[in-house]
């Protein structure tokens, strides 16, 4: 089993085995390796002294609600809790819709409702339910065929290459579509991004087919530094964008979709329809309003230190001796990125966690995954925590990581 599936698994592993204790009469339930993993996993990013990213995902329930402690910064915590939408959900969509210089948006629960609402009302005003898209797209990935499945959106590929389309693909592709999504930055393939330029000629050979333009932005946050240009100018070549707001704002959870103030307002409509209008969401729109607010104004200093560690990683890697390694993109286009290693996912896998267990410092706090028949993969992000490494430090945590993956491979795993 892979890293990321022990990752998977583990959570819902460790909860039947506690769920189901005493109810047999035979004991606790065993746990499974991929519970058991999860649990060490997590248990040593708590106690790390040294990491590159402190995630929400491995945070406790105290830790996740004393973000709120700071809510009074960025809201008047005496104005009327929100019903269905309105208040403090409406002052984050105009927050939102202002940082991407379009005319409105909308909230959303979750990013797989945003997007399918999004395309489906595009839909409707182009006559044409096909949507262009990478073949890693996260709808495509990630969504369990959401899109055809729930929405009546027909998603054709457009390549499978391990980067953003070309604007020739997009002009010589052999049937209409109605829409071009594009993830910015591309996740599965590494986070990358096009250039400026090739993402004006993509735009522009999608209008030219008369298709209308959507960005996948759930980090589009952390482009700007890429770019080389602001939010609002990025956002402006699409007619929609969707951003999450947890992913690099640290955020609760959720979603916006931003565009044409009467896309928006149908959007809202379907909201409805889609069952995403809660009773409260103040919880998650003040987190979010945080994030925007904190988070946000420092994603550009996350994205240059992503390079020195990217490269710290390169050097230290040859240094240990490592016969074959590789941090892609090379130099990352956002705060995040892949590194590539010749060993079994099994052995990468329990090396990452002994370092956290033994020295304090975890280096690889996400899980490994099977790459290719030979090389595993695992992402890293760079945040906040990692701005305390030097190269040097990372350096030594690369060398002590694979004296470990040694030591592993050696005892025949874990």
């Amino acid at each position: 089993m892979s890293d990321t599936a022990e990752e998977a698994h583990g959570r819902t592993a460790s909860g039947a085995a506690s769920g189901a204790e005493g109810t047999t009469g035979e004991g606790p339930a065993e746990k499974s390796p991929a519970a058991l993993r999860y649990e060490r996993r997590r248990a040593a990013h708590r106690a790390a002294e040294r990491v590159l990213s402190r995630t929400s995902a491995l945070a406790s329930i105290r830790e996740r609600l004393a973000l709120l402690d700071a809510a009074g910064e960025v809201y008047d915590l005496d104005e009327p809790a929100d019903l269905y939408g309105n208040g403090v959900v409406e002052a984050l969509e105009e927050r939102t819709a202002a940082l991407l210089g379009m005319e409105a948006a909308a909230f959303f629960p979750t990013g797989t409702m945003a997007q399918q609402v999004a395309l489906r009302c595009w839909a409707a005003r182009t006559g044409n339910p096909t949507v262009a898209l990478h073949s890693l797209a996260h709808p495509e990935v990630h969504e369990r065929n959401a899109f055809s499945q729930v929405s009546g959106l027909r998603p054709v590929r457009l390549t499978s290459a391990p980067r953003l389309p070309t604007a020739d693909e997009v002009r010589d592709f052999d049937e209409p579509f109605g829409a071009l999504m594009l993830e910015l930055p591309l996740r599965d393939a590494g986070f990358v991004l096009p250039s400026w330029e090739e993402l004006t000629e993509l735009t522009e050979a999608a209008r030219a087919r008369d298709a209308v333009v959507h960005f996948d932005g759930a980090r589009l946050w952390e482009s700007t530094t890429h770019f080389g240009r602001p939010l609002d100018e990025i956002a402006g070549l699409a007619d929609s964008v969707y951003v999450s707001f947890y992913k690099s704002l640290d955020a609760y959870a959720g979603a916006a979709i931003a565009g044409p103030r009467t896309l928006v307002d149908e959007a809202k409509a379907w909201r409805h329809r889609y069952g995403g209008q809660l009773f409260h969401q103040f919880p998650t729109a003040l987190s979010a309003l945080l994030g925007l607010e904190r988070e946000l104004p420092r994603l550009p200093e996350y994205v240059l230190h992503a390079r020195v560690v990217a490269a710290a990683l390169r050097e230290g890697f040859a240094a240990a001796g490592v016969p074959w390694a590789r941090v892609h993109p090379e130099e990352p286009h956002t705060n995040e990125f892949q590194v590539w290693l010749p060993y079994d996912v099994d052995v990468l896998a329990e090396a990452a966690v002994r370092q956290g267990e033994r020295t304090n410092t975890l280096l690889f706090a996400r899980p490994w995954d099977q790459g290719g028949p030979g090389p595993a993969v695992t992402e890293v992000e760079v945040r906040a925590a990692a701005l305390e490494w030097t190269a040097q430090d990372v350096h030594k945590a690369a060398a002590d990581f694979v004296a470990l993956v040694g030591e592993v491979g050696e005892s025949g795993g874990a």
